[in-house]
């Protein structure tokens, strides 16, 4: 290859093919890499903290004399940081009656235990609601039947899950909204049409009615998909006002 030669000569050298270094080339310099935070997940080997954030619940229940309180406390894992979440730790029951003392302080080990070991333990809440009593279930305050004691325990655990974030409910669409509003407000002005008495203690001061006065007409009937009393008939078809299942698809 020529190289054309602009400037006049005033010396040279040779330069033999061992002699040659390569030009240093110059490159960009590699990003550096993020450093990745240390998530903190839920395992048995977390140790408990001098503090723990939790809630009580009280569960009275005709089945027992007195009231169960039942307190779920959460560890809050990567405070401080995006990744911060509670998960719970722990649970406690405690009542004066202390006829179920040994299954309590057992049901109790073994939930606490599975909080503990981490992962998804959301499961527990269904295991627990779908637990019967043989003497007979009971409908607590709103018409929501509940199988068993345990079951109910159960869905405190679940509404514990819902407040700090591990359980969704499904979001009811507009539509079902809007049919269960129609249907509720349908039912009410034939029941006035019917009966102004009912109506008449319906709008009765708040002072004298029960704190248990269930949130659905009186004679509702329970609901298979979602276990409140709050199925009545209209049109010839069984509708619950609570969830929008109707027995006439």
């Amino acid at each position: 290859m020529a190289i054309k030669i602009d400037k006049k000569i005033t010396g040279y050298n040779v330069v033999k093919p061992e002699d040659k270094v390569a030009a240093p080339t110059v490159t960009a310099a590699a990003p550096k890499e993020t450093p990745m935070a240390e998530v903190i997940q839920m395992h048995e080997s977390v140790e408990r903290p001098e503090t723990l954030v939790g809630s009580t619940f009280k569960i009275k229940s005709p089945l027992f004399e007195h009231a169960l309180y039942v307190t779920i406390n959460d560890i809050v894992l990567n405070a401080g940081t995006k990744y911060e979440q509670r998960r719970p730790f722990e649970i406690f029951i405690n009542s004066k009656n202390m006829d179920h003392f040994q299954w309590i302080v057992a049901l109790t080990r073994i939930l606490s235990a599975v909080f503990r070991k981490g992962g998804d333990v959301t499961f527990i809440v269904e295991e627990l609601k779908a637990v019967f009593d043989p003497r007979g279930g009971y409908f607590k305050a709103g018409g929501v039947y509940m199988p068993s004691i345990v079951a109910e325990i159960g869905s405190v655990v679940e509404q514990h899950m819902k407040n700090i974030g591990l359980i969704h409910d499904p979001e009811m669409d507009e539509a079902t909204r809007k049919l269960i509003a129609e249907k509720r407000a349908a039912y009410e002005a034939l029941g006035a049409k019917k009966n102004s008495e009912v109506s008449a203690a319906a709008a009765a001061p708040a002072e004298t009615a029960s704190a248990d006065t269930l949130t659905f007409p009186p004679g509702s009937m329970m609901c298979d998909k979602c276990n409140t009393k709050a199925l009545v008939l209209m049109d010839n078809c069984q509708t619950c006002l609570n969830c929008g299942y109707s027995k006439c698809g």
